[in-house]
Order: C-alpha cells, then structure tokens, then sequence
C-alpha cells in the first residue's frame, strides 16, 4: 500500500515537473481562450460560451459570450497574471491554468458564473447554478451545445451558397 503511495506522489511530482509557466502580455480571445502572440491557449477544466453566443430570453438577453471574454480580459490586465500548462488539446492549443493575485483564474469564472465545468470545477458550478450567476440566470444553451447547433447552420449555409455559386457559374450568371 505505501508502494502505491509512494508511486502515485512521484508520479504527481514529476507531472508537475512537465508543467511549464507562461508570463507576459496574454488577450482574451474569447471566455477561455488566451493567445500569446501567434500561440493559443486554452484555460482547462472549463468550457465558457462563444463570443457570439448569448444567454437568457427577451427582454433579459445577456452577451454572455461577451461577457466571459470581458471578465477573462480584466484577470489578463493583472500584472501577476501567469498560467502553467503542460497538456495540448485537440486543436494544438496548450491547456493551461491561470492565476490572478493569488486567484485560479478557472474556477473563479466557473464559480462567477462565466464558464461551465469542463472535468474539473463542479463544486463551483454547482454553487453558481444554485446561486443564479452569470449564465444560470436563466435559460441558456451549453457552449458546446451552441457550438454544435451553430457549426451545423454554418455548414448548411455554407453548402447552400456553395451551390449557389455553381450554379451560376453554370448558367454564365456573375
């Protein structure tokens, strides 16, 4: 058992190790995304709405996207913001954790309300959703869910006008 223990403590260590800091000026791309010059960077653990999206009903409308951007950009503005990171996501963007005067930056935009849990930060998703935060005012879609309905009607749309194009190239029409 101590073995174990033991194994797991290294191992936990030596993830730490592969962990490498990030300084410097970051902006806020979006709710969860930091680009460093041509580098982007993803804020693990949670998953915030897209800029375009927005949450609630009329006439309450939130730019929840907007506002998770806005609220990721103010933590940027820190002088003692910095982020470590060590994994890579799918789209090639290093996984990062931020913090802020002392703050985890990914649970605080979880716990205010401005990001959903994504694996990590369900306690503080819990908290904000029972508290009314943010996007748990009211109705909204998950990012993810947005991202879907929307990449599907940008599929469409683009397939649509695609044909479109080829047919009036077919019939001569500019």
């Amino acid at each position: 058992m101590s073995a174990v223990l033991l194994a797991l403590v290294i191992a936990s260590k030596l993830d730490q190790d592969n962990r490498i800091r990030l300084t410097g000026r970051f902006v806020a791309v979006d709710g969860d995304t930091l680009a460093q010059g041509n580098q982007r960077f993803r804020l693990e653990g949670i998953d915030a709405p897209e800029i375009a999206q927005t949450c609630g009903v009329e006439p309450a409308v939130d730019p929840c996207g907007s506002s998770a951007r806005a609220r990721l950009a103010a933590f940027v503005s820190e002088p003692s913001f910095s982020c470590s990171g060590g994994g890579v996501d799918r789209y090639g963007r290093q996984l990062v954790r931020c913090v802020a005067d002392g703050l985890d930056v990914n649970r605080a935009m979880v716990r205010e309300g401005l990001a959903v849990a994504y694996g990590d930060y369900g306690g503080e998703e819990a908290a904000a959703r029972e508290e009314g935060l943010g996007i748990w005012s009211g109705p909204f879609d998950r990012p993810s869910d947005w991202r879907r309905i929307h990449r599907a009607g940008m599929e469409e749309t683009e397939h649509a006008s695609g044909l479109f194009a080829l047919l009036r190239r077919w019939l001569g029409i500019n």
